[in-house]
């Protein structure tokens, strides 16, 4: 089994190779998105820490994502990128003297070449840093103290962001293989998570594990991880993390990530127990995932494949007994909808649910999501090089299941069976793909193999 000696660091050989190119490809998108708005400078800024309400505790740092985009430096709030093009980009690194906290490192990796790095130890030395034509610059960040903003009025306008969301959408190499890397670590803490799972622990206990093998603190992680222990797998969002686990086990569904260099995987698996019947779902559940991955490629209008997607799940919860009819008439009256209710995928990359998933064009016309599915977050056609998740799953839950109750779609429901189903919750089972122009890549399914 692969041990924890992935390179994550900013000495990695591989990304050092392919972060030029990079930050040529960043630079590209924001030269068309400066003409675009009329502007000669583009000012990106990292983000200030927030304080917690009648408190003097800050909420744990989360930096801006276009920030990101140019450098992988997720703890370095109050610093700023500066972009004229036609020059080097110049990143304002603020490292504060300060004996209450650690404070960033001393600027080093294979990022720092791209850029003139400027060091600050006050904020006060912003301004001399920055084009003195404030009216000709833009400035991308959230900004909630008007003096961070350096009388840069234009802030994220829409001509230019709209630019480079779309353009996120599509991954350099250096984001690729970033993105492996996040796969692969995300896969080992997966593995641990079962393990603990099978001993028996707890969801707290089982988070630890996954937290240990990723190394990676709550903090760190992507977004918060979902361990859901028997019929708590029904709740899409249960990120609770029980302190005792169930007097009986009978299944879990883990969704969790881990980050590398600030690019995100998203990964869904789900275990049965002990349960033959249970493992045959689980079993059912990923071969159709594996066939709704096998139909991503460039070109594919992601909306489609969605609705698609119902009418194998459609085939799916028929042949393991919970509903009888044809797949056309499970999906037209909500049967499919109540059992499957949200989207089968988002884009990822910095963001978990990446930018850019319902736009049409750089211009920012938008995209509906079919009509009946509106959680579908990801509705443009796919292209080459995006990443994208496609995470199926079926749930037991109540409340949208007894909408169906009174209509015509009850009577296509087995309800003996699915009170069997409800103790185990659900299954779901997600991989992150990068599309390619005859098919994809399962940097999910590769990050588990590479483990053997």
């Amino acid at each position: 089994m692969r041990s924890m000696t992935e390179d994550y660091t900013d000495r990695n050989p591989e990304l050092a190779g392919l972060y030029g190119a990079h930050v040529a490809a960043v630079c590209e998108r924001h030269d068309r998105a400066l003409a675009n708005a009329g502007a000669a400078h583009a000012v990106v800024f990292a983000g200030c820490p927030k304080t917690v309400f009648l408190d003097d505790r800050q909420y744990p740092f989360r930096a801006n994502a276009h920030f990101l985009g140019w450098a992988p430096l997720p703890n370095l709030p109050l610093s700023y990128i500066v972009y004229t093009p036609g020059e080097k980009p110049r990143l304002i690194y603020y490292l504060p003297r300060d004996y209450w906290h650690a404070v960033p490192d001393e600027p080093a990796g294979y990022w720092t070449p791209e850029f003139d790095v400027c060091v600050v130890h006050d904020v006060d030395q912003v301004p001399a840093l920055l084009p003195e034509a404030r009216d000709k610059c833009i400035l991308i960040g959230e900004i909630d103290d008007p003096a961070h903003a350096f009388d840069i009025e234009r802030i994220n306008p829409a001509a230019a962001i709209n630019i480079l969301h779309f353009a996120r959408g599509v991954k350099s190499e250096y984001e690729l293989a970033c993105m492996r890397l996040a796969s692969r670590r995300g896969a080992l803490g997966h593995v641990a998570a079962e393990a603990a799972f099978r001993n028996g622990q707890s969801g707290f206990d089982i988070h630890r594990a996954y937290c240990r093998a990723v190394s990676q603190s709550d903090n760190e992680l992507p977004y918060d991880n979902i361990i859901a222990l028997n019929a708590n797998s029904a709740v899409l969002h249960y990120t609770e993390l029980d302190r005792e686990p169930p007097q009986s086990l009978r299944s879990f569904l883990i969704d969790a990530g881990a980050q590398v260099h600030g690019y995100a995987s998203d990964i869904t698996r789900t275990y049965s127990y002990d349960d033959a019947r249970f493992a045959e779902l689980v079993q059912r559940m990923d071969a159709a995932q594996l066939d709704i991955v096998s139909r991503v490629r460039a070109g594919v209008d992601y909306r489609e494949l969605h609705v698609e997607t119902h009418r194998i799940l459609a085939g799916v919860l028929a042949d393991a007994g919970f509903v009888r009819g044809d797949p056309d008439t499970l999906l037209a009256t909500g049967v499919t909808s109540a059992f499957f209710p949200h989207g089968l995928g988002h884009l990822l990359g910095i963001q978990v649910h990446d930018v850019g998933g319902f736009m049409e064009n750089e211009s920012g016309t938008t995209i509906d999501p079919p009509s009946g599915h509106p959680f579908l977050r990801l509705t443009r056609r796919l292209e080459e090089d995006m990443v994208l998740t496609v995470e199926p799953g079926i749930y037991v839950i109540d409340m949208l299941l007894d909408k169906l109750r009174g209509a015509d779609a009850e009577n296509h429901v087995n309800w003996d069976e699915v009170d069997w189903l409800r103790p185990f919750g659900g299954v779901r089972i997600e991989d992150n793909v990068r599309v390619t122009a005859d098919g994809c890549e399962n940097l999910t399914r590769d990050a588990f193999a590479a483990m053997v």
